[in-house]
């Protein structure tokens, strides 16, 4: 892969497996093309790491961070289950959200919550809003715990955020995709993986081994989903291609 920017010409050119194309940089192909690999060196060098949400580390592209929050002001879930709780910005930046809209509550899962996230997430002043469960996302004994959680009625929006591998994230799919609102999603995120193969901190499984492929396989067997990117609620650009870490990402219980 090489690319080829000429700020004089106002060009761009990738090569990539033999084939060349020449973009206009000032384009919507050539920022399609810039963020590419942006994303690429971005992840590789933790620019992800280097932001929080009201303490806490949140360890998301901010991009990615603000389409969530469309979706969920969109649907206004009365559950936001996430598994992967981390140093917890994720279900505190939910919690922030329910608070505002005044409804909802969040259900984070983790193997193993470290004691002092533990602590920081259990002294947050949005901690009333936040159920921790400590567990495999994938045990029986877990899912039932959570799945018992949810009153009747309650519209679920849930996003998978744990163990990265495929098979992992196709039996959490398998686990709580029944418990998914018409109209709302389970999303598998980090499907990036795929495309990080080839970076120096990137493993070569991750090719064939990521959430985007496990979500691509459960959408084609299971015909109450849909792969669908959410809709921009604002655009006066005419750009339609998320800068994402979570590609195939958004499954749509549309049945």
């Amino acid at each position: 892969m090489k690319y080829e920017i000429d700020t004089e010409t106002n060009t761009i050119i990738s090569t990539v497996n033999g084939e060349v194309k020449k973009e206009a940089l000032y384009s919507k192909d050539g920022f399609e093309t810039l963020s590419d690999l942006w994303v690429k060196v971005g992840w590789n060098e933790r620019y992800s790491y280097t932001f929080s949400w009201m303490g806490r580390p949140i360890i998301q592209l901010p991009e990615d961070v603000l389409r969530m929050q469309e979706v969920i002001y969109r649907i206004q879930p009365d559950v936001i289950i996430e598994t992967g709780v981390a140093h917890g910005g994720s279900i505190i930046f939910y919690a922030s959200l329910c608070k505002v809209l005044g409804r909802g509550r969040v259900i984070g899962i983790d193997i193993e919550i470290r004691e002092h996230n533990r602590k920081s997430i259990e002294e947050h002043e949005l901690f009333s809003y936040i159920q921790l469960v400590e567990g495999s996302s994938t045990d029986e004994n877990i899912v039932n715990q959570v799945k018992g959680q949810i009153k009747p009625g309650e519209s679920v929006l849930v996003i998978l955020d744990s163990n990265h591998t495929k098979q992992h994230v196709l039996d959490e799919l398998e686990a709580y995709h029944s418990i998914v609102s018409v109209g709302s999603y389970i999303v598998a995120t980090d499907g990036i993986m795929k495309d990080l193969h080839d970076v120096p901190n990137g493993r070569v499984e991750w090719k064939d081994n990521n959430p985007s492929g496990a979500a691509i396989e459960f959408a084609d067997k299971n015909s109450d989903f849909v792969l669908e990117v959410p809709k921009a609620v604002f655009n006066e650009s005419k750009l339609n291609k998320n800068i994402t870490h979570w590609p195939n990402a958004w499954l749509k219980r549309i049945k």
